[in-house]
């Protein structure tokens, strides 16, 4: 977009979740909840396993492996990242986190939506349920060493799953800082 075109947005679309927006040409999605935050969480159990969820994605229409991950005022208008990042950590997982740091904010589709997500390191997990989601959301935990994560992931996408890309980021952040200093 140039300093010249329509700043003025025209809705094209809105339901419960999500908006369908023009400024200008360029047409995006917004969230219509939380700001469009959304938080992603890393989280490693005390024996050294990365938790994954796997889930049904209507959009790819396929199952996806991703970190546990949720919106934020979704349902609860006082939200935080953080009690976001606690609440679908324990509703995904099962796993509680006895801290969580969020670590770098940044949009997930700058060139299709205006979307942000949060990624959170959670630490000093206990286990408190099962985990599956809520509302129907028909979530499989995975709970993989961490030595072999990324060899995981690979095998899972051989058998036809989708990867979510912000995986090997996630990956990485385990062990790294976002400036690259030691977590």
């Amino acid at each position: 977009m140039t300093a010249h075109d329509d700043d003025t947005p025209e809705i094209l679309y809105e339901g419960p979740w999500l908006r369908m927006v023009r400024r200008g040409r360029w047409e995006y999605a917004e969230r219509t909840h939380g700001n469009g935050m959304a938080v992603i969480i890393i989280a490693v159990t005390p024996d050294d396993h990365v938790l994954f969820v796997e889930q049904y994605r209507v959009p790819l229409g396929a199952r996806t492996i991703e970190m546990p991950a949720g919106l934020v005022g979704d349902d609860h208008a006082h939200d935080t990242l953080e009690s976001a990042a606690r609440r679908e950590l324990v509703e995904e997982t099962g796993w509680e986190p006895g801290r969580v740091d969020v670590l770098l904010v940044g949009p997930t589709s700058s060139g299709m939506s205006s979307e942000r997500i949060a990624f959170v390191r959670a630490l000093d997990l206990t286990r408190v349920g099962d985990g599956g989601g809520v509302d129907n959301e028909d979530i499989t935990v995975h709970k993989v060493p961490r030595a072999q994560a990324p060899a995981w992931l690979m095998r899972k996408q051989a058998e036809g799953f989708e990867l979510d890309l912000k995986l090997w980021a996630g990956l990485w952040m385990i062990d790294h800082n976002p400036d690259g200093s030691p977590a």
